[in-house]
């Protein structure tokens, strides 16, 4: 339930364009999820409208994926998104808010960088060591981004790439949080385009949850493993549970 602020008395016509960019604003929140962070602003006249959810201190559930490049992560957790539906389930990249601040201060294309294609391997390696040097200095800060704007009861974080990265969403939602790694062999991530670049596969970003972390789910991706749908079934369930205890207190 969106909460709704006292307005100043106005004219039917401002009240009517506050609604219509207020709606504007909402079907996009719910399409991104918290991809660049929360809002604070104005709408016109109104002043200082802030957008949050009424009695929500945070998610019910957060889902914390990892894998290696090429497993296969963004397909799995678009899959789980499309399964639950964008009202109930968000997905948060950390890579989000890590490629717009390392656009900014270096003059690149965001959109190239956020995309597929081959424009963001010329700059993987300078913006993993950049990314590490704002990690050493506070290890929390491109998570804090990520999520500033998430209002849906599933958060789905679709590329954990370092140790710091599970700790921080289990120091912040201890009860929420749960671990799911994406596995698959070399020889499909070959198929699906990978191949070993120094300074890039190993580096604490591809190698930082090898080992040493006990993950609540492990997905098989690939071919002669168990079907997806079914290796998920246990996570969707912990989710669709979830969802309906926030429905249930609203």
């Amino acid at each position: 339930m969106v909460t709704w602020y006292p307005l100043k008395r106005r004219s039917e016509t401002n009240r009517s364009r506050f609604i219509q960019k207020l709606v504007l604003y909402y079907r996009s929140s719910v399409r991104y999820g918290s991809r660049f962070g929360g809002f604070n602003g104005t709408f016109g006249s109104v002043t200082h409208f802030s957008w949050q959810m009424e009695d929500r201190t945070g998610p019910e559930l957060v889902l914390v994926f990892s894998g290696k490049r090429k497993s296969g992560k963004d397909y799995i957790t678009d899959l789980i998104q499309d399964r639950l539906g964008p009202e109930i389930c968000c997905i948060l990249r950390l890579s989000g808010p890590l490629k717009q601040q390392f656009a900014q201060e270096h003059n690149l294309d965001l959109d190239q960088l956020l995309g597929p294609g081959p424009y963001k391997e010329l700059y993987r390696a300078d913006m993993i060591r950049w990314g590490e040097d704002r990690r050493n200095q506070d290890p929390g800060f491109f998570c804090r981004l990520a999520t500033g704007g998430a209002r849906q009861p599933v958060w789905v974080v679709s590329d954990a790439r370092r140790l710091s990265d599970l700790q921080w969403f289990r120091s912040e939602f201890p009860r929420q949080t749960r671990s799911v790694r994406v596995q698959c062999s070399d020889e499909t991530r070959v198929q699906r385009g990978w191949s070993f670049t120094a300074g890039v596969d190993d580096a604490e970003s591809e190698c930082g949850l090898d080992g040493g972390v006990e993950f609540d789910w492990i997905i098989t991706n690939e071919a002669g493993a168990p079907p997806l749908d079914q290796q998920l079934q246990p996570i969707l369930k912990a989710a669709q549970e979830a969802a309906s205890s926030t429905r249930t207190d609203q």
